[in-house]
């Protein structure tokens, strides 16, 4: 069998604590064990030539707040950019693409994938004009920095390679495969809690049916309600 291809994951930000203890554990840090992948987070504050190593400057034309600059960005791809791999280099924005599944497919095809984390009030748009392949948010609100929507992509691109889930089949039935569709609800022992029951045609055996049944609840989005406080 041929060893997979290992993929680098390299995370250029000036809090680069924020990011390991989610990247070292569970099914990340099981897929670095085993050398499928590679997670790296770097500081940026790394590549600022000042003597208080500045990343950020007061925004032209006025206004609140601080712009990240662009020439720690710069050097900071140089020096992580592996030479001779198939590269993407990702900014993470509120302006950007809305990050889908079928971006996390695509992208995983990639041997380095590097993400810039944003802070303050973004970052210089020469960043992004010159700098980098791709922009992406991973929704329509606004967060503290880019760590999250990084690790977020991260998450998603990192299952679609092969060996990291273990379970290959597991990609074939879970939402978003296709557009629009979503995966069917999974229930599990016991099979009534309190008085919420299992749907009988799962424990019926049938599986002609029980196939019929998941095919049917695909593609049902739960509907966005308030939940009631229950006190039975």
């Amino acid at each position: 069998m041929k060893t997979p291809k290992q993929k680098y994951f390299d995370i250029i930000t000036i809090f680069p604590e924020t990011t390991t203890p989610y990247t070292e554990a569970s099914l990340l840090g099981r897929a670095q064990k085993n050398c499928l992948l590679t997670i790296n987070a770097h500081n940026l504050r790394t590549w600022a030539t000042d003597k208080h190593h500045t990343t950020d400057d007061t925004p032209y034309g006025g206004g609140p707040g601080m712009v990240m600059k662009v020439e720690p960005f710069d050097r900071a791809i140089k020096a992580t950019k592996k030479r001779g791999k198939k590269v993407n280099v990702i900014l993470t924005a509120a302006s950007g693409k809305t990050f889908t599944q079928a971006d996390a497919k695509r992208l995983a095809s990639y041997d380095q994938l590097i993400f810039l984390c944003g802070r303050y009030e973004g970052v210089d748009d020469r960043v992004r004009e010159h700098l980098v392949d791709e922009t992406f948010s991973i929704g329509d609100y606004v967060l503290t920095g880019g760590e999250l929507p990084a690790l977020v992509m991260i998450d998603a691109i990192a299952r679609m390679i092969p060996g990291v889930l273990g379970k290959e089949e597991s990609l074939a039935e879970e939402s978003h495969t296709e557009e629009g569709v979503l995966e069917y609800p999974q229930y599990t022992k016991p099979e009534i809690y309190r008085h919420w029951s299992v749907p009988p045609i799962l424990l019926s055996g049938d599986h002609k049916k029980i196939k019929g049944w998941r095919k049917e609840q695909q593609g049902k989005k739960i509907s966005n309600f308030q939940y009631p406080i229950s006190n039975d």
